[in-house]
């Protein structure tokens, strides 16, 4: 297996850095296209290792990270803070085409095979991202998502009205220390989108490929309840909840990498075997 990073132009005008893992360069295979979640970024605790795992078991693997993430080209800190506090739903799934409309005419990385099939993987608010792109791209086979939420707005009326009046709402990063500014147009977005292109109820209920639903029961940011509605949205025929015990937002996994546990190691097992079904 290698690793190829790329940088394209993303739906913000900025850098969209990412990276490629293929073990399979100049062959036809299957390819799973990764989203991480708000406050996330690629190379967050589990998903390199997740990359790994699934390129190893023969899939051409895509990580990157959103315009709006914060994160800088060190790949690890939150040094671009005005790109986080622009970020919307809507600039999110416009950079998911732009990673997917490159890999798909074979112009991500040099050498790169146009793939036969494509998967969509999502954690957190990116689950609900890769959800909406995966329900309107004929191009994507299968999806699967962890800890996904079922709505995009997230805070009570009392602070999303004091976001109205000062034009921002403060976002903690508990791990960094940093406060990120998210400002107004994340609402605007909503208000202008929420109830066509970024219903995810909507979303799930028009899915007909095969939706794996991950969720740990002890999840401390998402309730379980928000899988159950999005799988009940979609449908027994579409999607398949898979609840793991004692799974937390993260599966248990932290950054820096400490090492799985065995919720991640469930999770993972559950993921690749999805997608060894659904896309080789």
């Amino acid at each position: 297996m290698t690793k190829t990073s790329f940088e394209l132009i993303g739906a913000d005008g900025g850098p969209l850095r990412g990276e490629v893992r293929t073990a399979g360069w100049g062959v036809d295979r299957p390819a799973v296209i990764i989203c991480h979640g708000f406050k996330g970024f690629k190379d967050w605790g589990f998903f390199p290792h997740l990359a790994v795992r699934l390129a190893n078991a023969g899939t051409t693997v895509v990580t990157f990270n959103f315009s709006g993430s914060g994160v800088g080209p060190d790949g690890d800190s939150f040094s671009e803070q005005e790109r986080f506090g622009h970020a919307t739903i809507s600039g999110d799934l416009a950079d998911v085409r732009i990673v997917t409309d490159a890999l798909m005419v074979g112009g991500l990385v040099p050498g790169l095979a146009v793939p036969h099939t494509l998967g969509l993987l999502g954690h957190s608010r990116g689950g609900a991202v890769a959800l909406l792109f995966a329900a309107h791209r004929p191009e994507c086979r299968a999806l699967v998502t962890w800890s996904a939420i079922a709505s995009f707005l997230r805070w009570d009326e009392a602070t999303v009205a004091r976001w109205r009046e000062t034009g921002r709402t403060d976002i903690v990063n508990a791990r960094t220390g940093d406060v990120l500014p998210l400002f107004s147009g994340y609402l605007d977005d909503l208000e202008a989108h929420g109830d066509r292109e970024l219903n995810l109820l909507g979303a799930a209920a028009s899915l007909t490929i095969p939706w794996l639903v991950v969720h740990g029961d002890a999840d401390e940011a998402v309730s379980l309840e928000d899988a159950h509605k999005l799988a009940n949205a979609a449908g027994s025929d579409t999607a398949t909840v898979a609840v793991v015990e004692g799974g937390s937002h993260t599966l248990g996994a932290r950054h820096p990498w400490l090492g799985s546990t065995p919720q991640l190691d469930e999770g993972m097992d559950l993921t690749v075997e999805w997608f060894a079904r659904y896309l080789l």
